[in-house]
């Protein structure tokens, strides 16, 4: 779903050494120690993001699955400028293609 005026779709892509979360057209997919869940929108309840409650600068995402299953990734951005600038563009892209859903 192209975005305003022909604008590219948006994205959102967040990795560290081990973990990355890409959210796109196509859906959510989630990299864990190199395993790969990839989410299309059909099978996507619902997104979650936040800091980690417990400090740090590691971004928690978890899709939540029709069937009531949620997955989660962590994501270390290293520097907390990294992870508010994930946060801040990581929920108007969710909000993109989530508000977008018939």
């Amino acid at each position: 779903m192209p975005g305003p005026y022909g604008a590219p779709p948006p994205e959102f892509v967040a990795h560290d050494r081990r973990n990355s979360v890409i959210v796109d057209p196509s859906g959510v997919s989630l990299e864990i120690n190199g395993q790969v869940m990839d989410f299309p929108w059909a099978a996507v309840s619902t997104v979650h993001h936040a800091p980690s409650p417990h400090g740090g600068a590691i971004l928690m995402v978890a899709v939540v699955h029709p069937s009531g299953m949620m997955y989660e990734c962590r994501v270390d951005a290293k520097r907390k400028a990294q992870l508010h600038q994930w946060l801040a563009q990581l929920g108007p892209v969710l909000h993109h293609y989530l508000s977008n859903r018939v």
